[in-house]
């Protein structure tokens, strides 16, 4: 399969029509279009760390959620981190695709791998915003707990908890989720699950009768790598996949 093949794939699978208007994603960077796939690397975030492990462990591809290239790049020389990242890929003949807003509508994507790890029932999405996903708990919870399990289950060094009350009808969104509450208030959810919500906001959850999680944006997205990985296996075996962790953020 060539790299080009493999993205109209996941193109089809993650459409464009689903990325919000002021997103860049897709092909970031190739030295051609037609070089075979055999070794994809699947990273939340095109940090240098994961660029540099890609050329030295030999893969040949990159597949992220964030972009490797937002913003338009109007030169292209070392002096910027970007750019950096940009020649040091195509020196050493590595292709990088990225799949952002459109993977966390997509079904399998972001959020949909979120409430799976969580073990959410009945999932939906958000007939308001696709991003957002609405499921419920096996069983009523206690706050506090169903905070610690969020904890435990994404492997998250820590979790910011407001609201007061039972968890059972429950909104995720991976990342800053900040702007759909609104969206989990009119759903009837009695919880969202987010990576990052505003000061004011959290503040505001026993206000707005709605209980607030936050549990950090890469470990409310991250799951869904492993994801991607079962999607590449799916279409040729003989692709070998390894996900790279790019969190760069450690609590002291």
């Amino acid at each position: 399969m060539t790299f080009y093949e493999l993205y109209k794939i996941l193109d089809e699978r993650f459409p464009t029509s689903l990325r919000c208007e002021w997103d860049n994603d897709g092909i970031m960077c190739t030295s051609n279009l037609e070089n075979e796939v055999k070794r994809v690397l699947i990273a939340l975030d095109v940090t240098m760390d994961t660029v540099r492990y890609a050329i030295e462990n030999g893969f040949d591809t990159v597949i992220s959620h964030h972009p490797l290239v937002f913003r338009g790049q109007k030169a292209l020389s070392p002096t910027n981190y970007t750019q950096e990242k940009l020649i040091e890929l195509i020196k050493n003949n590595v292709s990088v695709m990225s799949f952002h807003t459109r993977l966390d509508a997509a079904n399998g994507g972001v959020n949909d791998a979120l409430a799976c790890k969580l073990g959410l029932e009945g999932v939906q999405s958000d007939p308001l915003d696709p991003i957002g996903r609405i499921g419920w708990t096996k069983e009523q919870a206690e706050l506090c707990e169903f905070a610690k399990q969020v904890k435990r289950t994404l492997n998250s060094p820590f979790v910011l908890c407001s609201g007061e009350g039972k968890v059972n009808k429950v909104y995720v969104v991976g990342g800053d989720g900040k702007d759909l509450i609104d969206n989990a208030i009119v759903a009837g959810c009695d919880t969202i699950v987010t990576g990052r919500a505003s000061y004011n906001t959290s503040i505001d959850a026993y206000d707005m009768g709605i209980n607030i999680i936050e549990a950090g944006h890469f470990y409310t997205e991250h799951p869904v790598c492993a994801e991607l990985a079962g999607v590449i296996t799916s279409l040729d075996k003989n692709i070998y996949t390894e996900v790279y962790n790019s969190n760069k953020i450690e609590v002291i």
